[in-house]
């Protein structure tokens, strides 16, 4: 039966009948859905144009995509018309180093390096200018430089509403309390993460949920973030805080596999910073636990950086770069 339904996926796809393939996938329960039939789904939303709802879908098998080019070419097609040219450039660039020299993917690495070095319009850098603060990067640097965390605008992604700052948002740490708390924690943070919380420690975000992918899903098809905890000790909501990671670890039973690093909008839930594979010193991965399911731990990203970057609004956008063209 699967395999009737592949030949048939293929036949739609070379006679361009997309919505054919959207609605026969879409009608298979998505715990069902393997990382074959998501390729197929997402491929279909970018020959529709419906980029947004397609990224969605490829960051519910990035797991599985890692090592595959055509994964990283067909995301990075969807970043490319979002006009997300850093994401897009990170995607074709890794496509490139799993399958050299594909033309395709050379081409669209063209396209993106010229629009990134396109001169911004004045109003474009007012703009920018505006919205940024005195530590963040100019408008030219970004604008030819990979994706980072630093690119993400804050006054975008961050909810500096007067009760998230109060709760979770505290000064930029120092060289020294980053030392002292990594002391506390027993574990060496993530630079991605300790870069972007030089730039705003703590809060609440607009972009507050991650696709779960499908090999991991069971009932859960995403998780729902409430507030990434900040670098410090100053406020009870944060990494060394009151109710920071060693309470919620110690007081609630989860696994010591690291560090607490989000609250979740569910109080049996958090987002965890997973150093099993890598030791107390290496790049964590990144996980969901959910003390309601037996502490069951489900993978969402292969680091801090790539889960920032696949996080959602409520509209299913990703995060907005700076410099944006």
């Amino acid at each position: 039966m699967r395999d009737d339904l592949l030949v048939q996926l293929q036949e739609w796809h070379e006679e361009d009948e997309f919505q054919e393939i959207v609605d026969a996938i879409q009608a298979i329960p998505v715990e069902e859905r393997d990382y074959e039939l998501v390729n197929h789904l997402g491929r279909a939303l970018n020959n529709l144009e419906r980029y947004e709802e397609a990224v969605e879908q490829f960051l519910t098998v990035a797991k599985e995509g890692t090592g595959d080019p055509l994964w990283h070419y067909r995301i990075g097609l969807a970043y490319y018309y979002l006009e997300q040219y850093a994401h897009a450039l990170q995607a074709f660039e890794r496509a490139d180093e799993l399958d050299p020299e594909d033309e395709d993917t050379l081409e669209f690495l063209e396209w993106i390096r010229s629009k990134m070095a396109e001169k911004p319009t004045e109003e474009s850098v007012e703009e920018s200018v505006d919205e940024s603060v005195s530590n963040h990067p100019s408008v030219s640097e970004i604008s030819t430089a990979p994706f980072s965390i630093s690119h993400l605008e804050p006054t975008v992604f961050w909810n500096d509403s007067a009760e998230a700052v109060d709760q979770y948002v505290l000064a930029p740490p120092t060289d020294g309390q980053i030392e002292s708390v990594e002391e506390q924690l027993v574990f060496k943070l993530p630079t991605s993460y300790i870069n972007m919380m030089k730039l705003h420690n703590g809060g609440v975000p607009h972009y507050r949920y991650f696709p779960v992918s499908q090999a991991e899903a069971a009932k859960k098809v995403r998780v729902e973030i409430a507030a990434i905890l900040g670098i410090g000790r100053e406020k009870a909501h944060s990494l060394g805080g009151e109710v920071g990671s060693r309470f919620i670890i110690e007081q609630e039973g989860y696994p010591e596999i690291g560090v607490v690093v989000c609250e979740c909008s569910s109080d049996s839930e958090v987002v965890m910073l997973d150093y099993r594979e890598s030791g107390n010193a290496g790049e964590p991965e990144v996980v969901h636990v959910d003390k309601n399911e037996n502490y069951k731990i489900t993978w969402l990203a292969p680091n801090f950086e790539t889960f920032i970057q696949g996080l959602l609004n409520e509209e299913n956008q990703p995060a907005k770069l700076q410099g944006s063209l």
